[in-house]
């Protein structure tokens, strides 16, 4: 009987101890809860929702959730999202309750030298990519150092298919262009920028050499005369090393500079 007794207080000691140590770590995990709760961010959960979700990296932000998190801070701007456009910051600038204004950008190829105005200097047969050709003999195959030697790396990074080689070089489809940036990134040579897509001119021409070695190897590039810059009256364009370049805060699409340039490369 005493056995049987012991045996009894034993396994209700044990359940005890059991229930016990149950309880405590409860406890623990609950303060721990509390203690270390992520607070979650209404707003911006509404924002992610709000954001197309491509996480192409185009807003400089390491996604959507990032460039979320980065508006509802108040670190990036409703119009960050070069993808969503005016509709999505519209509907972000609701969310957060400012005001937006939205200007539409598209890339542009600052290149004219199709494979009929600009020749080679020599025969690539490595393999077809810009950054790779880029680090061979004289900065590539193209006789111009500056062009575009239209091995199509920018075409591989759009997720829109909207740039594409043709006659030698990359061409941008304005319409299905949402201005991601990820092409400018992509090009070595620092030939592709963002520009107003309500702009009508452009310097189709990315080269530093005097106008002399520029037609030497190019039949469509930039000389450095300045008569562009001479004849703007906005002051909007200036040549800059060799090559003109547009302000487009300034410019008024009046279009002198593109009846003034002599090689055709504003257009």
């Amino acid at each position: 009987m005493c056995i049987r007794d012991r045996n009894t207080t034993g396994i209700i000691i044990a359940t005890c101890l059991v229930g016990g140590t149950g309880l405590i770590i409860g406890l623990l995990l609950g303060f721990a809860g509390k203690a270390f709760e992520v607070k979650t961010d209404e707003k911006e959960i509404a924002i992610r929702e709000a954001l197309p979700g491509n996480n192409c990296g185009g807003c400089g932000y390491a996604g959507c959730d990032a460039l979320a998190k980065a508006i509802a801070n108040g670190e990036a701007i409703a119009s960050a999202c070069p993808v969503g456009g005016a509709i999505v910051a519209a509907k972000i600038a609701e969310i957060i309750g400012s005001e937006v204004e939205v200007t539409k950008n598209v890339a542009f190829v600052k290149c004219s030298g199709t494979c009929e105005k600009a020749g080679n200097k020599f025969n690539y047969y490595g393999n077809e990519d810009c950054k790779q050709a880029a680090l061979s003999t004289g900065g590539g195959p193209k006789a111009c150092t500056f062009g575009c030697m239209g091995f199509g790396s920018c075409v591989k990074v759009c997720e829109f298919d909207a740039i594409h080689i043709e006659n030698g070089i990359a061409v941008v489809d304005r319409e299905k262009c949402v201005a991601c940036g990820k092409c400018v990134k992509e090009c070595p040579k620092h030939l592709i920028e963002l520009v107003p897509y309500d702009s009508k001119c452009f310097v189709a021409c990315n080269s530093n050499d005097k106008g002399k070695d520029v037609k030497a190897v190019c039949q469509a590039g930039c000389i450095g005369c300045k008569l562009c810059e001479r004849n703007c009256e906005f002051d909007a364009i200036h040549v800059e090393n060799n090559l003109a370049h547009i302000d487009y805060s300034k410019c008024t699409n009046c279009g002198k500079c593109k009846e003034k340039c002599p090689v055709k490369i504003i257009r």
